[in-house]
């Protein structure tokens, strides 16, 4: 009877330490993303057209990145961007002309090559996501359905 009854404690400890520790979220770290790091050139612009991002490993916790655009020697667009590490979670940062604070999107999904960070409160996008498949990376901007942008990049160094 004591040996049934330590069995079952048992089991109910071990199955109440599996399910806690996978509905626990991942612990996510700078280290996680640090394949953006380098100079990277836009390949799917119009003609006439040059857009880059360059990612440098700013501190432990925080990635800092620019994105350009140019027609011929004028700078039509420039984006400065972060990725935060906050208390175990990521966040992307983009801070364009158009806003009066820089945006937030939390990371919401993250393997070794990608990721995506959602803000459904921000108007457009309210997805961003990175990937990184065979030297090429692409970068997509969504409101979460049908409407969304791609820009594909090839590292430069």
């Amino acid at each position: 009877m004591k040996r049934a009854l330590l069995s079952s404690v048992f089991l109910s400890i071990i199955f109440i330490v599996s399910i806690s520790s996978s509905l626990r979220p991942s612990f996510q770290t700078i280290n996680d993303v640090e394949w953006l790091i380098g100079k990277w050139e836009r390949t799917n612009v119009k003609v006439g057209t040059k857009a880059f991002e360059y990612w440098e490993k700013e501190s432990e916790s925080s990635l800092r990145g620019i994105g350009f655009s140019m027609r011929g020697a004028d700078t039509t667009f420039v984006e400065k961007l972060r990725i935060e590490q906050r208390e175990g979670t990521l966040y992307y940062v983009a801070d364009v002309r158009e806003n009066t604070e820089p945006i937030y999107f939390k990371f919401t999904k993250l393997s070794e090559y990608g990721f995506i960070s959602e803000n459904p409160e921000h108007d457009f996008p309210k997805m961003i996501s990175y990937e990184l498949r065979g030297g090429q990376m692409t970068a997509t901007i969504s409101d979460g359905g049908v409407k969304k942008a791609s820009f594909t990049f090839k590292k430069m160094d």
